[in-house]
């Protein structure tokens, strides 16, 4: 019989960065393309917000970036701090809250080239206030000229929109399958409750994990409101998930899978 585990999915730092860390490529790229085409200055150092395991930011730091991170799981920090130091690398995250956070977090007064936040990791803040918080600390640790590539689901208001996903993902003999789906939508309390499971599978056992959490929901005018609240950013331009820096995409009301570069005034 198969074993259940109710819990917090991103206390189990090995299974989801095997899950959302093995399609690393395509993100790896769209962002050195990003710091190119978009950043009107020279990108050397990176901060991820929201890090979790360090999945993008150890092979950025391999191809010759500074990179820093922060995560309010102390066990994804302490997953992403390890990996760095398995390379012979300082370690990289702390632990700290993104809509509460600056440089001294770090340890220091330099300010960062460019950011990074692709998957969602967004909508777990849950008010306007922590999102408007998150995006003053943002605006805050980047230097003038910088960017901040930021990823999320928008709820379309016209046409349907995605309500379930997988991913499958194997290393050795551990494989992993995750599946999500949305159980309930309330827009008027911009709330969407989501689960998700982690279906583990190893030599010598297989159970799953199941977890519930709250994201909060965005049309593409409640982010264009919540943008113009930070003045010191503007949209140098917007993507979709297939991570392509040659196709920007115009945004409208059918528009869910959206990855905006804010850039630093």
């Amino acid at each position: 019989m198969q074993e259940t585990i109710s819990d917090n999915l991103y206390n189990y730092p090995k299974y989801y960065d095997l899950v959302f860390g093995s399609d690393w490529a395509a993100e790896f790229h769209f962002f050195r393309a990003c710091f190119e085409k978009h950043a009107k200055r020279k990108v050397k150092r990176l901060l991820e917000p929201a890090c979790g395991t360090g999945r993008l930011m150890v092979r950025l730091a391999e191809a010759g970036y500074e990179t820093f991170g922060l995560d309010l799981n102390p066990l994804a920090v302490a997953f992403c701090n390890e990996r760095f130091e398995r390379k012979g690398r300082k370690p990289a995250a702390v632990v700290a809250d993104m809509a509460d956070f600056s440089l001294k977090d770090f340890r220091t007064t330099k300010k960062f080239d460019a950011a990074f936040n692709p998957i969602n990791s967004f909508r777990h803040l849950p008010s306007e206030t922590s999102a408007l918080n998150h995006l003053k600390c943002m605006a805050d640790v980047l230097a003038k000229g910088g960017i901040y590539i930021l990823g999320l689901h928008l709820t379309p208001t016209a046409g349907p929109r995605v309500e379930e996903e997988s991913w499958s993902a194997r290393r050795g003999h551990l494989t992993v399958n995750s599946f999500m789906w949305s159980e309930e939508l309330d827009l008027e309390k911009r709330n969407e409750r989501v689960g998700m499971t982690f279906d583990v599978y190893t030599p010598t056992k297989q159970f799953r994990i199941v977890d519930e959490m709250d994201y909060r929901t965005y049309t593409a005018g409640q982010m264009a409101k919540l943008f113009a609240k930070v003045p010191t950013f503007e949209i140098a331009s917007a993507y979709d998930f297939t991570y392509n820096a040659n196709e920007p995409i115009t945004i409208d009301d059918a528009t869910e899978d959206v990855v905006y570069v804010l850039r630093k005034r």
